[in-house]
């Protein structure tokens, strides 16, 4: 006879469910959502409730993958990215004007969404090897780890990936105890150096930067996505206009509603009640992700810990504040609410470390 309460023992027991209560919560908010962005397109609805599947599925392998053998992957794991994006600058096909995709014959890959994963797991894994020695020249290393990479993706051009992976290494070398005076210090070397950098940056991403000052210069081009997203979340109001009753979503002012400016689709139909709503479910799981980072027990789960939390968080920032128009729009979904696969794998691939983290027993440094 099946024992039920052995095989759900079995498939939760390094499951945590604070935190999977909160990321199904927002799945759930991320479909009826998608529904209406989508015009009731039922194919597209299905195919976000398998890209859901695939990520839990993943999530669930990585919670059950002990400590030890998560951190034996970090270097593998960051030589294998790294050589995928040399090969994507040399052989990676060109969309839009952008290489950023690699044909492996079976399918397609975007190896700059691995190393969201891996430089924090390999940056992380480097401070603890260094632990006890700490000295300036183990954060100049540390810093290269990052650079390299993020640099390759500069260059695709992925603007939006390259903010995102260098937040996450940030936020490594800031709980690794880098010092403030640096941290300031570097602050004001990249204020300085704005003006040069301005003259490396493309096109679009000048016209990004120009648009957030004053998007009515061009509303009808690069100024549209802002201009419409923000008609959209003021006429919300307190309560929404209902869902599926979304002027700007049905009939089709507001650009990409189904995946970067999604928020505005939520705002426009619930109004900010509904986004005070949706703030406290993300709240929630960042707190969850923020006991789970102060309960790690090393240095490496502590440093790896924070950084999913912190990156999540940026996830969220940067989205709403593209939408909200005081971002440049640098192409970032809003997490487990967007339409798409690939990020929603990567954020549960994290979510799956979290979960190792606090319910395998605690990883004692050798």
């Amino acid at each position: 006879m099946i024992d039920i309460r052995k095989i759900w023992y079995y498939l939760t027991r390094y499951i945590d469910g604070l935190l999977l209560a909160g990321i199904l919560a927002l799945m759930l908010v991320g479909l009826i959502v998608l529904y209406s962005a989508t015009g009731a397109n039922i194919n597209k609805v299905s195919h976000q409730m398998v890209n859901m599947v695939i990520a839990l599925v993943i999530m669930w392998l990585v919670a059950n993958i002990p400590l030890q053998q998560i951190k034996r992957l970090a270097l593998p794991m960051y030589v294998l990215g790294f050589a995928l994006l040399i090969a994507v600058a040399l052989f990676g096909e060109i969309s839009n004007g952008a290489r950023r995709w690699l044909d492996i014959w079976v399918t397609k890959i975007q190896p700059s969404e691995l190393m969201k994963i891996a430089i924090p797991l390999m940056m992380a894994w480097y401070f603890d090897k260094h632990e006890i020695t700490l000295r300036l020249r183990d954060y100049l290393g540390a810093v290269i780890v990052l650079m390299l990479p993020v640099a390759l993706i500069l260059k695709q051009p992925d603007l939006g990936t390259a903010i995102l992976i260098a937040a996450s290494g940030f936020y490594v070398l800031f709980l690794a105890g880098l010092s403030w005076r640096i941290i300031a210090g570097l602050i004001v070397t990249a204020a300085a150096s704005f003006p040069l950098m301005w003259s490396f940056m493309h096109d679009y991403q000048r016209q990004r930067i120009m648009t957030l000052l004053d998007p009515s210069q061009d509303p009808l081009g690069s100024g549209y996505h802002t201009i419409q997203s923000s008609i959209a979340i003021g006429s919300g109001g307190l309560i929404g206009k209902g869902w599926q009753n979304g002027t700007q979503t049905q009939l089709d002012f507001l650009p990409e509603q189904s995946t970067d400016f999604i928020f505005a689709v939520f705002s426009e139909e619930f109004g900010l009640i509904g986004n005070t709503l949706l703030l406290l479910l993300y709240l929630g799981v960042i707190g969850r992700c923020m006991v789970i980072t102060a309960n790690a027990s090393t240095q490496f789960t502590r440093l790896i810990a924070g950084s999913i939390t912190l990156t999540f968080f940026t996830y969220i920032f940067v989205n709403m504040g593209m939408v909200s128009g005081i971002l440049p729009v640098v192409g970032v979904p809003l997490p487990l609410i967007s339409y798409g696969g690939t990020s929603m794998v990567t954020m549960l691939l994290g979510f799956g470390i979290l979960m190792s983290i606090q319910t395998h027993p605690k990883l004692i440094k050798t």
